[in-house]
């Protein structure tokens, strides 16, 4: 069965996603479920990641500045608005989001002597309320902060920086049709660490959030995570360990199991963490009901590259359990939806996936 079949919205050209309006019939009275998993991207990777290469304070202030005036460039506000319409057209039940940061500045600069309190960009709240201006009716189950680091900038203002990963469930279904419940959240014991002359070792903290959901009776978890992928030569050997963490944690149940999220491991044979949880009995649901490559990853820093550059399959919809995947796509690949100032929505795709779940 094709994703078209269960939502009459949408139409499906390749893998590419054609939005409109028209509202589908939840679950069709199956034990159907919906999920996308959606890397929103924090804007401002190059920015970021030139941060411990400062070599005097002043090339720091100057860095940290940098990564806040790039937040701005990359235009969340207005890539949110795409984001959300990606929403509209695929009616995902419940959406596991990465780098969702929230920017916060104090005054006067300190460091982290002061802890930054005043909101200057929440991504969260920002995605919510796109979703609210098209009617769409969602909630934040729960979220996990990771790297949240704050430095002064040249502006005279700490910046501070606090990624995180959340998981969205809708709120227009009957509670018959879908139940969400034992929020659960976390952060990773092995994670990467950057050296820098004046930071000393920067430790980029990682985590995972999850939640059981029921749907006409049928219990299902699902757990949504951001792996390491920028820490070499040790990306590898980290990821694993972060991976062997989610089986040893949220993973450890006898519920059926979605784990979704931007793994950071290529899925064309080459990513060893990938490949560790297909031998432990992972499926890849986009194996098994995509069509095509399914390309996610990754599309330039400023997001302003006309041609798509996407050229690895990193962001996975895996189950394990006694699901059927009906169907899986992927969305934010199409240069035609670009926002109107010619961002990308994101650096990733997204996928989406349909699958039917048996008691």
């Amino acid at each position: 069965m094709k994703l078209s079949a269960l939502i009459p919205a949408l139409a499906i050209v390749g893998a590419t996603t054609v939005v409109h309006t028209q509202q589908p019939v939840p679950f069709e009275g199956e034990r159907h479920v919906r999920v996308m998993t959606r890397n929103v991207y924090h804007g401002v990777n190059t920015q970021i990641f030139d941060v411990p290469n400062a070599t005097s304070v002043a090339d720091l202030l100057s860095k940290v500045a940098a990564v806040y005036t790039g937040y701005f460039a990359s235009n969340f506000q207005e890539r949110a608005m795409a984001l959300a319409a990606e929403i509209e057209a695929t009616r995902p039940d419940l959406v596991g989001v990465q780098e969702a940061v929230l920017v916060r500045t104090q005054f006067p600069a300190d460091g982290a002597a002061t802890p930054a309190t005043a909101v200057a960009l929440d991504y969260l709240q920002i995605l919510m309320g796109a979703l609210a201006a098209r009617g769409l009716t969602y909630e934040v189950v729960v979220q996990r902060d990771g790297l949240d680091v704050e430095l002064p900038s040249a502006f005279g203002f700490d910046v501070r920086h606090t990624d995180r990963v959340a998981i969205l469930a809708r709120t227009d279904l009957s509670t018959a049709d879908l139940k969400v419940s034992n929020a659960q959240a976390g952060n990773f014991l092995v994670n990467c660490e950057i050296p820098s002359a004046l930071l000393g070792a920067v430790t980029v903290r990682r985590g995972w959030v999850a939640a059981d959901a029921k749907i006409r009776g049928a219990t299902f978890r699902v757990v949504n995570t951001h792996l390491d992928g920028d820490c070499l030569p040790f990306t590898a050997a980290i990821q694993r360990a972060q991976a062997n963490e989610l089986l040893a944690g949220p993973a450890n149940t006898d519920l059926p199991l979605l784990l979704i999220g931007d793994l950071n491991s290529p899925s064309d044979g080459s990513g060893l963490t990938y490949n560790d949880l297909l031998e432990v009995g992972f499926i890849d649901a986009w194996t098994t009901a995509g069509a095509g490559v399914g390309l996610t990853c990754c599309q330039a820093s400023d997001l302003l590259n006309p041609v798509s550059l996407l050229q690895t399959r990193i962001d996975l919809v895996l189950f394990r359990g006694p699901f059927s995947p009906l169907a899986a796509i992927v969305v934010g690949d199409d240069p035609a939806v670009q926002t109107p100032s010619g961002l990308w929505p994101s650096d990733h795709a997204g996928v989406v996936a349909a699958l039917s779940l048996t008691k």
